[in-house]
């Protein structure tokens, strides 16, 4: 059924909880703020930086802004390979590309960041487009992002699916009128996805590859 495979990047193809959680803590303590629990840190993998400030630390526009240059002085610099890839993974991808699927990155990471970790964790290759915003644009909506993606690449949005571990990617996906699959070993609320409106979960590489009928 599905031809048009997307994946989202944090939290679905890498373990980037280490590299953007430190340089978020990083970017607060220059605001006076430490000792940030866990939990909250954690809201910060997935959508955009600025969002993420500005909900979580009520900052201004200026701030969020100031708070986005401190966090990547520091993640680009030092951070930004420390990433573990989820089991599986790279098996899921060439086997897809093995069998003539059309694999498509579509993150909220700016996407010249997106294009080096993949390159650097050898992951690239598997994929045939790579869609992400520029540095300056801080939005979380994942939907502007898909309908770029099939607009470029005139893909038939019967044919596409959406595979993503937060309620930005399945509100994304239902909101661009294509199918998604919600990773619960990411970095998003599980019931959070379930009301966004994701009615398919996979708990491992595996369950994506059996949920597309596909094996490796």
């Amino acid at each position: 059924m599905y031809k048009n495979i997307m994946f989202d990047l944090d939290g679905t193809i890498t373990d980037s909880g280490r590299a953007i959680m430190s340089s978020v803590v990083y970017a607060l303590s220059q605001f006076g703020i430490t000792d940030q629990p866990i939990e909250k840190l954690r809201t910060f993998i997935g959508p955009s930086l600025f969002d993420s400030f500005k909900r979580e630390y009520k900052m201004t526009d200026a701030d969020c802004e100031k708070a986005i240059r401190l966090y990547r002085s520091i993640y680009e610099d030092q951070r930004m390979y420390d990433v573990d890839i989820y089991d599986g993974i790279p098996e899921l991808l060439r086997t897809l590309k093995e069998q003539h699927y059309t694999v498509l990155l579509i993150t909220s990471k700016p996407l010249k960041m997106a294009e080096k970790i993949l390159a650097k964790i050898g992951l690239a290759e598997y994929f045939d487009h790579m869609i992400g915003p520029d540095p300056s644009d801080h939005s979380s909506d994942k939907k502007r992002l898909i309908e770029q993606a099939v607009a470029a690449y005139n893909l038939d949005r019967s044919q596409c699916i959406m595979i993503g571990d937060t309620k930005y990617d399945v509100h994304g996906a239902t909101d661009a009128g294509v199918d998604c699959i919600a990773v619960t070993y990411g970095y998003g609320n599980t019931e959070e996805m379930r009301a966004a409106g994701a009615t398919v979960f996979a708990d491992s590489a595996k369950d994506i590859a059996e949920i597309l009928h596909i094996s490796f």
